[in-house]
């Protein structure tokens, strides 16, 4: 197999394309380097297409390798034939190479292989062949041995039977017919196991859908039922098709008798060998299907809660809602270093709303609060109407925001916050957290388990090795597109920086409390354990401001440093001038950036990224995200009416729809057939999380607390 074809074809890229990228990434470069500061070598391939590109790389070569192996075996069992090998170097699935490798894999002590063992495989392939001429049980006798344990001519017909039945199973031709049949004619069929017990899966008591068809928040959804044993499963295939088939395949002559016999093998072949494998191969590969349409979902919605623009220059005070435990509130001024923390019981059972009231505006005054950042959880709504009676009584000019709190008290009891914050309980580090995930959101939630922030659909359901995988590198490629300051970053967010590890991350926290801030990029070659590797891949993405050298507070690559002040001085421009915010319209002083690259030996797109940069240094991409809505004031369930239009934000994206806050501390549901008027696939197609949207009110349900809304306005 042509492995740099494959990737060509499938990722419909150039071939030149993907045999760079493979290039670089066998050489140990990291995705967010390459679509950076290897655009010329790849075409200006983006993060995406190279993810894409990396797991197809790995799974081909896993394909090969397993080629080669299944190759050697049977050859070792000297069955290895000319039209075999060719079939197997041909595969193009792991599950074509299985099977193919089936007759031939060690396999445990089946009815067939006693059979064999007893010396009726002669018996067999006279079956098989359908030249047997007279009575089938007379030919069987001349098998019976006590020796071997056939004690009589039917014992020896049905061994005979037996091995027939499994040779048909393994053959390669009728399995990937009848996975294909079942796949694209089967049904999938569900039931409850006791219809009166009350649950979510209720849909599913009596559900029935194409296989082709079912989509992939069903599956998930019936494999969970079925896990919790409240659903039956079953796939129903098209037997009888598929009866004929096999028959049509292995029935072309012989008597009435063989005939008949062999009608019996294929029956049992089918029923007890085949249907329940393909049956068990179907549904998991639906399951993988399901699973990686999931994460790529979870993935897309975790990258949009990550790149959510930073509220910068406030004063933030963080509140974690709580009753009997009182609430925490940390203040935390706009670097996010923590002011001050202290707990009120403005809540039942205690009620002491006025004292907590003067606590908190003595707080506002004190610090200069202007922004309160509320968590969503447990007395958010009882914590929010204390909060809109404060500012009423207040002069300042203070907001709030109701943040989600997901994963804020994985957080706080971690090992992380207890070395960030000693000193502090677990509702006072999630009030921080709360505090700071306004502030900063990517900073923030790199410390918590992309999986615990909540912004997907089954993901406990799913394998979880390839879900942390695929949110790592949702995390990694958001943190290297914004960049980090080397100067106040913290270990967490070091890690994800190309080239760094946990490791070389708190060495780099480690050397900067020893020897004082970062001056120049090149002092990261001192930090322990990082060499010219690791600093080639992570000096573009590690930012310092007000150093030695203006180009060091930018994206522009150490290694183009030379192109960059060369650019600069054929312009007419000072580098210093870099320092004040950037140089305006040195673009478009440029009349061919073709002929300017090959002067200054540097690609186009290099050149056009410098000089972006030049004009802008390290703009944050997040600057162009909806920002969140700020409140003053408080609405509740019960105040919605069906037809008000609101504002709201997304704050999740699944399969049939999106759910989208509107204040009312119960996110609406807006169905994908109510999102836009034109028929889109998936919602992401027109949404993402963190978009600030106008919706409309379809129908409040206050039992089943549940809101439907329309975007169609």
């Amino acid at each position: 197999m042509d492995i740099i074809e494959v990737l060509k074809d499938e990722l419909h890229i150039k071939r030149s394309q993907a045999e760079a990228a493979v290039k670089l990434i066998d050489e140990g470069n990291t995705i967010p380097f390459i679509a950076r500061y290897r655009k010329e070598a790849t075409g200006s391939l983006n993060d995406e297409v190279l993810r894409n590109l990396d797991e197809r790389l790995r799974y081909l070569r896993n394909l090969e390798e397993r080629k080669e192996q299944v190759i050697n075996s049977v050859k070792e069992q000297e069955k290895l034939t000319p039209d075999l090998e060719k079939k197997i170097r041909e595969a193009v699935t792991l599950v074509a190479v299985e099977d193919l490798y089936l007759p031939y894999r060690p396999k445990r002590r089946t009815r067939a292989g006693i059979a064999r063992e007893k010396g009726l495989e002669p018996l067999a392939d006279c079956i098989w062949g359908q030249e047997l001429e007279g009575d089938v049980l007379e030919a069987a006798a001349a098998y019976i041995s006590e020796e071997k344990g056939v004690a009589a001519a039917q014992d020896a017909l049905d061994g005979a039977k037996d091995i027939l039945a499994e040779r048909i199973s393994e053959t390669a031709e009728y399995r990937t017919y009848i996975r294909k049949t079942t796949f694209q004619e089967g049904i999938l069929e569900t039931s409850a196991r006791d219809e009166e017990v009350d649950s979510v899966y209720e849909m599913y008591y009596h559900f029935s859908e194409p296989v082709k068809k079912l989509a992939g928040h069903r599956i998930l959804a019936v494999n969970r039922g079925e896990k919790e044993k409240i659903l039956t499963v079953k796939l129903t295939a098209p037997e009888e098709k598929i009866l004929r088939y096999l028959e049509k395949k292995i029935i072309s002559r012989g008597s009435d008798q063989v005939k008949e016999i062999l009608l019996q093998v294929i029956g049992d072949s089918y029923s007890r060998l085949i249907a329940p494998a393909i049956e068990r191969e179907i549904r998991s590969e639906l399951t993988e299907s399901a699973e990686a349409g999931a994460i790529q979902v979870f993935g897309k919605n975790l990258e949009q809660l990550l790149m959510q623009p930073p509220i910068v220059g406030h004063v933030v005070l963080g509140w974690d809602p709580a009753f009997r435990t009182g609430c925490k509130l940390a203040v935390v001024d706009a670097t996010g270093k923590v002011l001050d923390t202290v707990v009120i019981y403005p809540t039942a059972p205690q009620n002491r709303v006025e004292e907590s009231k003067r606590t908190v505006k003595q707080l506002i005054r004190k610090y200069g609060i202007s922004l309160i950042s509320v968590g969503n959880g447990t007395a958010s709504r009882e914590s929010e109407q204390i909060i809109v009676e404060i500012l009423k009584e207040i002069p300042e000019p203070v907001q709030y925001v109701i943040v989600s709190e997901a994963g804020a008290s994985v957080y706080s009891a971690s090992k992380l916050a207890t070395e960030e914050f000693p000193e502090f309980d677990v509702g006072q580090r999630s009030a921080v957290s709360i505090a700071r995930r306004l502030q900063d959101p990517l900073s923030e939630l790199v410390k918590i388990d992309p999986r615990s922030i909540g912004v997907g659909q089954y993901q406990h359901d799913m394998n979880q090795k390839n879900l942390s995988e695929a949110l790592q590198g949702v995390v990694e490629t958001c943190v290297n597109r914004v960049g980090v300051d080397l100067n106040t970053a913290s270990a967490s967010l070091l890690e994800y920086i190309s080239g760094i590890n946990k490791t070389i991350a708190k060495n780099i926290v480690a050397y900067r409390e020893e020897n004082g801030a970062f001056a120049d990029r090149r002092q990261l070659l001192k930090v322990p354990k990082l060499g010219p590797k690791a600093f080639e891949q992570c000096a573009g993405f590690a930012r310092i401001q007000g150093g030695k050298n203006p180009l060091d507070g930018t994206s522009v690559h150490p290694e183009s440093y030379g192109a960059a002040q060369a650019l600069l001085e054929k312009l007419g421009f000072e580098l210093s001038e870099l320092a004040s915010g950037g140089i305006a319209g040195i673009g478009k002083r440029i009349t061919d950036y073709e002929k300017l690259s090959r002067e200054l030996g540097i690609g186009e797109p290099t050149l056009r990224d410098i000089v972006g940069e030049l004009e802008k240094p390290a703009r944050d991409p997040r600057d162009e995200m909806p920002r969140p809505i700020l409140r003053t004031d408080v609405m509740e369930m019960k105040d919605l009416k069906p037809g008000m239009i609101l504002k709201g934000t997304v704050r999740n994206v699944i399969d049939f729809g999106v759910f989208v806050d509107i204040g009312v501390h119960q996110d609406g549901l807006v169905h994908i057939s109510q999102i836009t008027e034109r028929y889109i696939r998936h919602p992401l197609e027109a949404v993402s999380v963190g978009d600030v949207v106008e919706v409309k009110v379809l129908s409040v349900d206050l039992q089943k607390k549940r809101i439907s809304l329309t975007m169609k306005i």
